[in-house]
């Protein structure tokens, strides 16, 4: 399982990096059309985040000195996609009351 978390990890990384750079580019032109975040709809911070959160929490629960077995590994990773998602969520709506 550690290389389907280490797979999804580099994945929304990625991810991150696409969206930061074209929200950027997008933002500096003046062309809010151009940006990732806008073509791909309302579902692409979500899920940015939840691979994130998966692949960090699925590594976080193979490499911790407990050993866990892999469906709680799997359980750990689930919990924190959900957390990443809560938290995306929650910073967005942050973001516009500033």
């Amino acid at each position: 399982m550690v290389k389907v978390y280490a797979v999804v990890l580099v994945l929304g990384a990625l991810g991150l990096i696409v969206l930061l750079v074209g929200d950027a580019l997008a933002e500096n032109l003046g062309r809010p059309g151009l940006s990732p975040s806008n073509r791909l709809g309302k579902w692409a911070v979500p899920v940015v985040a939840a691979a994130i959160g998966f692949g960090m929490g699925g590594m976080s629960a193979e490499f911790a000195p407990v050993d866990f077995s892999w469906p709680v590994a799997l359980l750990i990773a689930l919990l924190a996609a959900i957390g990443a998602v809560v938290w995306a969520r929650y910073a967005l709506g942050r973001a516009g009351t500033a």
